[in-house]
């Protein structure tokens, strides 16, 4: 592994652990067990550290994400899958680290929102049209307006003014909006899937 790597990979395992706000290049340079003069050799500061780590899981992410949405025979199967990935994914991660972004690392979080707006916002839109060509979703709704909503809504779980982090657990605010979103944009054919792969998911 390079030293770039390796130094992303050590601060990402603190990240995930601690918070970004409360991990040090003092604590990453220990946790690799290297001098910090080796991290600022690769990185110019902390910033550029979470900076560069966010695009490489963003892209890891929109490939993952591509990937889904080939392999599910309809939105229903493809939400389900991204909920599994999302709960992996959340679970691992100090919910500290998601306000941390946004409060003091705001190039880093507009990545996100970059992200979200012209990668996942596109995949859901496009989730959509193909839901109401199938009789899963509704034909009464309107794709773009709906995928902005699910946009919103995924920024709005992040925000810790509307679910403060000592009442609500990220994952549980997230699963929630998802299950609220698909309940309203479904068929009757579209409920009956979201059934299946609920009691899919129970006996796991």
């Amino acid at each position: 592994m390079e030293p770039k790597e390796r130094i992303l990979k050590g601060a990402e395992e603190l990240f995930f652990r601690y918070g970004i706000k409360s991990v040090t290049m003092d604590d990453i340079a220990k946790h690799l067990g290297i001098s910090k003069k080796t991290i600022y050799l690769s990185f110019e500061d902390k910033d550029q550290v979470v900076h560069t780590l966010m695009q490489h899981k963003l892209r890891e992410d929109e490939e993952n994400l591509a990937l889904v949405s080939r392999k599910s025979e309809n939105i229903i199967e493809e939400i389900f899958l991204h909920m599994k990935h999302m709960g992996t994914m959340i679970g691992q991660v100090n919910p500290n680290a998601f306000y941390d972004l946004q409060k003091y690392h705001q190039k880093s979080w507009s990545l996100f929102t970059s992200f979200k707006e012209n990668c996942i916002q596109r995949m859901v839109e496009e989730a959509l049209v193909k839901g109401i060509k199938d009789g899963i979703v509704r034909k009464d709704v309107d794709p773009k307006i709906l995928a902005k909503l699910r946009m919103e809504e995924v920024e709005m779980g992040f925000n810790p003014l509307l679910f403060p982090p000592e009442k609500f657990k990220i994952l549980d605010v997230q699963l929630s909006l998802i299950d609220h979103f698909l309940h309203g944009i479904c068929t009757l054919k579209g409920h009956k899937l979201i059934n299946k792969h609920k009691e899919l998911k129970e006996e796991e």
